[in-house]
């Protein structure tokens, strides 16, 4: 574990789902009911397209960085229809956006997230999400859970800055805090994000093993791997070096 890492890290970018929030809790159910959407009354078809998308549907399991896992509304809805759903690609999409922005509801935190990023903000770090779901759905999340307001920057799959793996979103938080991607961190729980962390040239790729993903499949792109986000502050220094 290299700790030196973290000395020169002003910036903390976090993925949403998997790492902010338990993955199975929060999106075993959401799938599950993503799949009944997109049968369109079909029972037979639900497993097929939950298998489909990477997730097991007897034991719940979802596998790493597979559609499900690491996809946004419109690759999910895309991977569906490519499976056998009879609803159209777009109407898909808008259907399981909507979805997606009520999951926020029964979302389950890995930690008490108002604390932690409030903790953070004081300690002066600059704070952003960037998620596959859509901007609207991250938004909910935040204001759920108490954080939005210590929060620099925010961006989904619809937000402008293009999709995971791209380097976009991480490039658009450096513009808007004025930070240099050198001094950033990504976190996340699958390669999708620390590939966009590397595309982007950040200073950390940390990944945390609350989502999909192992240490076995994302050690490889990771500059360390920790069991949840709370381990983040004790290896951060004690002020940001802005």
């Amino acid at each position: 574990m290299n700790i030196e890492k973290f000395a020169g890290i002003a910036g903390i970018v976090f993925d949403k789902d998997g790492t902010l929030l338990r993955y199975d809790e929060s999106w075993g159910p959401v799938n599950r009911e993503a799949a009944r959407i997109a049968s369109a009354g079909n029972a037979g078809l639900e497993p097929r397209l939950l298998f489909s998308g990477g997730m097991d549907p007897v034991s719940g399991h979802t596998r790493p960085d597979s559609l499900l896992a690491a996809g946004n509304a419109a690759e999910i809805a895309a991977g569906f229809v490519s499976a056998g759903s009879p609803v159209e690609v777009a109407e898909l999409t808008r259907l399981l956006d909507d979805l997606f922005v009520r999951a926020a509801e029964f979302s389950v935190p890995v930690t008490d997230l108002a604390g932690l990023f409030g903790r953070l903000k004081a300690r002066g770090y600059r704070l952003g999400v960037a998620s596959s779901d859509n901007e609207e759905s991250i938004r909910q999340t935040a204001v759920r859970f108490g954080f939005i307001e210590y929060v620099d920057f925010i961006a989904g799959y619809d937000s402008g800055h293009g999709v995971k793996p791209q380097a976009g979103m991480l490039l658009g938080f450096c513009h808007v805090v004025g930070l240099d991607p050198a001094r950033v961190a990504m976190v996340g729980d699958n390669n999708h994000d620390m590939h966009m962390g590397r595309q982007a040239g950040v200073g950390l790729n940390v990944a945390v093993m609350t989502g999909t993903g192992s240490r076995e499949t994302l050690s490889a792109a990771a500059d360390i791997c920790l069991r949840d986000i709370t381990e983040l502050e004790k290896l951060l220094p004690e002020r940001a070096g802005l």
